[in-house]
């Protein structure tokens, strides 16, 4: 069984900062990637930035220079910087972990860009 536990989403301006993280624990012994996606109100869930075991990585375009993904591989923590926050990045934001050929999420945890 794979658990995968979120924090760091909240309230904040634009042009602000957040750092979300996710810890995974459980049955986790060949973790193949580690990302996070988002789904705004009626839209679909989207990549927002994932990186593999080997450390390549792939944003949206629409963050790209605005957020970065680290992982802290001993731990089986991956985080996101968000810099630079606009409205449109309104979304819940959900951890995710490729792992033998399966995806895994986590719950989720609302980002809200707000003035």
């Amino acid at each position: 069984q794979v658990q995968l536990v979120e924090s760091g989403g909240g309230l904040v301006q634009p042009g602000g900062s957040l750092r979300l993280s996710c810890a995974a624990s459980g049955s986790i012994a060949s973790i193949n990637r580690m990302g996070w996606y988002r789904q705004a109100p009626g839209k679909q869930r989207d990549l927002v930035a994932r990186r593999t075991v080997g450390g390549t990585t792939n944003y949206a375009d629409s963050v790209k220079g605005r957020f970065t993904i680290s992982r802290d591989n001993a731990n089986n923590t991956v985080y996101l910087q968000m810099n630079t926050l606009k409205p449109e990045d309104t979304a819940v934001y959900y951890c995710s972990l490729l792992l033998a050929g399966r995806v895994y999420w986590g719950q989720g945890t609302q980002v809200t860009v707000s003035s």
